[in-house]
């Protein structure tokens, strides 16, 4: 455009700014906008250059239990044994390049879900106001910002009521910088002094204003930051951290186990070094669940996927493993828990008579709303809707009523034209605006009705002006107090006539001596869905705590409505307004919130809620906070999980969040716990099902160290058996549905181990070790078939090492070898049934569908008969063909193993304790 260097943006006026953009008032036409998005490109950043697809790749290749494997390989070629060697290794190859795509895919599809809620802005097209993406403003067009908004691009000032600016992202400032906009006489001013300015990426933190956009995509001052911080590396998150943990103890097991197995089998048994290095080997690789790491990563991109099919958007994945542990909910009330579609139900006017007298009073009530308001009418093509409110769902609801009654927001605007704003924010619960009437200024108050009698003196009656005593005073706070007990949201009016000093001297002298005109209550519905969900988070163990700016009447009637509080009675206790909360100490709040449920906390400004979160989690529960607002951001961020809102949502507050509802529905919230327990759940599963096979996978060596006789498997058929039953089938109960009871139980306590001593009891004790018994003793009783005896199998084991064993007798031990490696596969079909659920019989668990875990479950038969009956891979893995009588030892192993399991299910329904109690 027409800017220079020597005069830069900041330093020109109104229509020097228009001129030099080449705009006029109220914006550019469409046909102009789209001529210069084509030009200038979309705002928006460049796109991060993603790491190199190498480094990428090489941490899945090169993590512990990884490099365990490179190591095993290595020494399986240093022992002369280079067709393990290769088995080893491309077991490492397979696994990582699979974990590899599992984590591409997790990324293109957050990606392709953070593009479902792009950035809105309110931009004046054609003489119009429209809400459209932020990626279609060019230089020239006009913004409107309100408190709450990110600012999309970098814009000049044009007008400004009260507007403050938060910079943290661009500056470091902590606390909000005021802006106008007037001209600046300064040419050369660093970014953060441009006080007409508002650039891209910042907030802001209250006010509003009208700017033109300067500086669009690639040229902001946001966009240089961002290529500055491109590089930046995340930390872990706690799911991370906790993988990274069970694959450093499984590792040091493996490699702690392999070395007593090299000793023990050199010194007792007699193996040569070669062998006992090969047997070394065998038992680490038997100890390391190769599929680990991919099965984590697809069990939360499956599960990411099935929340955003329920309208809730995550924005970092490790999020929903934490919803699993999520024990507070502390949830807003407007658009959440309520629908959010605020409509005008009453207006209360002192001394108001059913005659049509009153009619101007109202339309005066209604105007002077609609004129201390920064929503904005919108023109539609739809002629049964022919016009809607953009801005705050409260103002609009209002200027939808008064559009209803025959005004013309619009209009009324532009015969009052605004001179100032004091703006609305959660510590004054008011807005007031100054405008010109026809014969003098008139300042206009909005907001709670506490906060606005406060600075009454006089009411407007049907009579006139009249004192506002005492015993006026008590019937307005009555009738507020009855309307919020409706469960509406109450706002008071108020009038002055500022004298021109006290007009010039605007601030809070403004809002004194005012005159009490009357009351609005609005209704906002409960959404249909909530006490169910209020219910279902009850039943899980889940506290629900009401945090809302309204009065503690209209919050504990909404509270009873949806099931939160008795549905009768009073219960004053439970209701505690932000002034109360102040007078506890932080021993006694922490008391309440221990000792109390079902609370709701009302007119509760931004650092009381933050508070509240930090006293919840210094008890140890997990945070779950909704909000929508820039004054939520601070608590989104200090909780566990920060919810934001998708459709009235601010963006600071989108940004703060890990999450975000892109329906504002609590019930959303309900479903995206569950989906989080289905998470942590699906990882108990699957590490207990690779661990369980471990068991069976050693014995073959505890055995041939123990008794000294030939080992039931080999190290290729090890990788056979890690192949075939780990990998396909753990990413099967990764993708498991939630069962039915995972909402009756009590949360996940902050801190449990995913790799829990329950799961390490019941995959090496229970299921493992039938594993084990069923190989070994398929593997007994075969040389017992075959007349062999322990002796006779002892001896047989010398002349192995020997390697002097007659070509029959090696026969059997490819025989016995591949019986036993069958046995442990059909051990592990029976395992992965019983692995759907912790504390269910496996056959409740069968009508429910799971394709991916039934393609499991069929690739391991399948394998196992390609191993055994393809010549070329029999030949390679040590296979023989089995007798016909072995197939009935095959249909026992599963059901052993299932048997194993439902008694040790049932065996801990019986010792259980009642648990803890679930919080009412």
């Amino acid at each position: 455009m027409l800017l220079s260097a020597a005069h830069p943006i900041w330093t020109l006026e109104r229509a020097q700014v228009l001129a030099a953009l080449l705009s006029r008032e109220q914006g550019l036409s469409e046909q102009e906008a789209q001529q210069r998005l084509a030009e200038v490109g979309p705002n928006s950043l460049p796109s991060v250059p993603p790491r190199p697809v190498g480094e990428r790749l090489g941490e899945h290749l090169l993590h512990p239990m990884a490099l365990l494997l490179w190591i095993a390989g290595g020494l399986a070629l240093l022992s002369g044994s280079g067709q393990l060697m290769l088995a080893i290794w491309s077991v490492v190859l397979i696994n990582g390049s699979f974990s590899f795509w599992q984590e591409f895919r997790a990324e293109r599809t957050m990606a392709a879900l953070l593009k479902v809620l792009p950035q809105q802005v309110q931009v004046w097209r054609d003489g119009e106001l429209h809400q459209r993406p932020a990626d279609t403003l060019v230089p020239g067009d006009w913004v409107e910002l309100s408190a709450g908004d990110q600012v999309a691009a970098d814009c000049r000032l044009i007008e400004a009521q009260g507007l403050s600016l938060d910079l943290a992202l661009l500056s470091g400032e902590s606390l909000p910088q005021a802006r106008h906009a007037g001209a600046l006489n300064q040419p050369q001013l660093p970014p953060g002094e441009r006080a007409n300015l508002v650039l891209a990426g910042t907030t802001v933190a209250s006010g509003s204003g009208t700017a033109v956009v300067y500086a669009s995509g690639d040229d902001t001052e946001f966009a240089h930051v961002a290529r500055l911080s491109a590089r930046t590396r995340r930390s872990p998150s706690t799911l991370e951290l906790q993988v990274a943990q069970i694959v450093q103890t499984i590792s040091t097991i493996a490699l702690a186990l392999g070395v007593l197995i090299f000793v023990l089998s050199h010194q007792l048994v007699g193996l040569g070094t070669q062998e006992s290095l090969i047997f070394a080997i065998g038992i680490i690789v038997a100890n390391v669940p190769e599929g680990l790491l991919p099965t984590v990563t697809l069990a939360l991109a499956i599960n990411v996927q099935r929340m955003a099919r329920r309208q809730v958007l995550v924005r970092r994945l490790s999020a929903v493993e934490t919803l699993g542990s999520v024990s507070v909910i502390c949830s807003d009330k407007t658009g959440t828990l309520t629908s959010g579609q605020m409509a005008l139900q009453t207006l209360w006017l002192p001394q108001e008579e059913p005659t049509c007298c009153d009619e101007p009073r109202r339309r005066d009530l209604l105007r002077w709303m609609c004129l201390c308001s920064n929503a904005r009418a919108k023109h539609e093509a739809s002629a049964r809707e022919p016009r809607r409110g953009l801005g705050d769902s409260t103002e609009t609801a209002l200027l939808r009523a008064a559009m209803a009654a025959g005004l013309s927001p619009d209009a009324e605007q532009q015969r009052h034209p605004r001179l100032t704003e004091l703006p609305f924010d959660s510590h004054r619960r008011r807005m007031s605006v100054l405008v010109r009437s026809d014969t003098a200024a008139l300042l206009i108050c909005k907001g709670a009705p506490a906060e606005v009698l406060e600075r009454c003196t006089a009411l407007i009656t049907a009579e006139g002006n009249v004192a506002l005593d005492d015993e006026w005073r008590a019937t307005l706070h009555h009738q507020a107090d009855a309307l919020a007990g409706r469960g509406l949201r109450v706002l008071a009016l108020a009038i002055g006539t500022p004298t021109p000093t006290e007009a010039e001297a605007g601030g809070g002298a403004l809002e004194q001596g005012l005159s009490f005109v009357g009351l609005a209550g609005l209704h906002d519905p409960p959404r249909a869905e909530v006490p169910a969900a209020i219910a279902a988070c009850r039943s899980a163990g889940i506290k629900v705590t009401m945090v809302t700016g309204d009065s503690g009447l209209t919050a504990q009637a909404i509270a009873r409505q949806i099931g939160l509080l008795e549905a009768g009675g009073h219960d004053p206790v439970r209701v505690i307004a932000g002034k109360d909360l102040e007078r506890l100490s932080a021993a006694q709040l922490r008391q309440l919130l221990k000792f109390r449920s079902r609370l709701v906390f009302a007119r509760m400004s931004p650092e009381q809620k933050l508070r509240l979160v930090e006293a919840y989690r210094s008890l140890g529960e997990v945070v779950a906070v909704t909000g929508d607002g820039v004054n939520d951001a601070p608590a989104l961020r200090a909780a566990d999980v920060g919810i934001a809102m998708g459709r009235s949502g601010t963006d600071v507050a989108r940004l703060a969040a890990d999450i975000v509802l892109l329906d504002d529905n609590f019930a959303s919230i309900v479903e995206a716990v569950r989906h989080g327990r289905a998470v942590v759940a699906n990882i108990g599963r699957f590490l207990t099902y690779v661990i369980a096979s471990n068991v069976a996978e050693m014995a073959p060596f505890v055995a041939m160290v123990a008794l000294q006789i030939p080992p039931a498997l080999s190290v290729l058929q090890i990788l056979a058996v890690d192949l075939g039953t780990d990998l396909l089938p753990a990413l099967g109960l990764g993708a498991e549905p939630a069962e039915a009871a995972l909402m009756r139980r009590p949360p996940r306590r902050r801190g449990d181990p995913l790799l829990s001593r329950a799961v390490l009891i019941r995959a090496y004790l229970v299921l493992g070790l039938a594993e084990a018994t069923m190989a070994m003793a398929g593997y007994g009783i075969f040389w017992w078939r075959h007349g062999w005896d322990l002796a006779a199998l002892q001896q047989l084991a010398a002349r192995l090492i020997e390697h002097s064993a007659s070509p029959a007798a090696m026969g059997l031990v490819q025989q016995s070898s591949t019986l036993t490696f069958v046995v442990i596969v059909a051990g592990q079909m029976g395992t992965l049934l019983a692995c759907r659920s912790s504390t269910a019989p496996f056959w409740q668990r069968l009508p429910v569908p799971n394709g991916l875990l039934l393609a499991g479950l069929a690739s391991e038969p399948l394998m196992a008969a390609a191993l055994v009956l393809i010549p070329a891979l029999a030949g390679l893995f040590g296979m023989q063909p089995l007798p016909a009588d072995a197939l009935g030892w095959l249909a026992l192993a599963p059901l052993a193993v299932l048997l194993a399991d439902t008694l040790h299910k049932r065996a801990g329904a019986v010792l259980r304790p009642a648990g803890r109690r679930v919080p009412a």
